[in-house]
Order: structure tokens, then C-alpha cells, then sequence
């Protein structure tokens, strides 16, 4: 056909090109939904784990108020938490990592 009518070769190249163009656009539609499910999923694990870090981090922070708290009324005055920051390591740390 395109030796009888040369012309026709710019419509079949059009045809053939479109169609590569569509198949790849599916393609990488196809890997891009992937990669935005994957990243959901790690979203998700991240925010577990950083829940289950912060459900042991409040034990941790809970042993060491029950060691400061030296009246043993369940709360803690001002001078209770100076003396536990002299007197209790972790509690010392703890204070460190939070620049206070």
C-alpha cells in the first residue's frame, strides 16, 4: 500500500506512533498506581510503628515519675522534678533529648 501511495506512510506512522504512545502511557499508569498503593501501605506501617514507639515511650516516662515522685500522691511538684533530675539518670536523658 505504501509503495502504491507513499502518503499513506505519514497515516500508518501516525496510527503506529499513537498506539506505542498509548500502550506506554498505560504502562506507566499502571506502575505509578502501584508505587502510590505501596506508599500508602508505608504511610500506614509508619504511623503504627510510631504509635507503638509512643505507647512505650509513656510507659518508660511512667516508671520514671513513679521513681521521682517521692511523697507517693501521684503527682509531681516542681521541686520533686528538680531533685529526679539530679537524682534519677533516665530522667536526666529524657529532659536532654527534649533540650529542657
Amino acid at each position: 500500500v505504501c509503495e502504491n501511495n507513499p502518503e499513506l506512510a505519514v497515516v500508518f506512522i501516525g496510527s503506529l506512533m499513537t498506539l506505542v504512545f498509548g500502550v506506554l502511557n498505560l504502562i506507566v499508569a499502571v506502575v505509578l498506581d502501584n508505587f502510590a498503593d505501596n506508599r500508602q501501605k508505608d504511610v500506614e506501617s509508619r504511623a503504627f510503628d510510631m504509635e507503638l514507639h509512643e505507647v512505650e515511650e509513656k510507659k518508660a516516662l511512667s516508671k520514671i515519675f513513679h521513681r521521682i515522685d517521692e511523697d507517693g500522691n501521684g503527682a509531681l511538684s516542681y521541686e520533686e522534678l528538680q531533685k529526679g533530675a539530679q537524682r534519677v539518670p533516665a530522667f536526666r536523658h529524657w529532659l536532654r533529648v527534649m533540650d529542657i
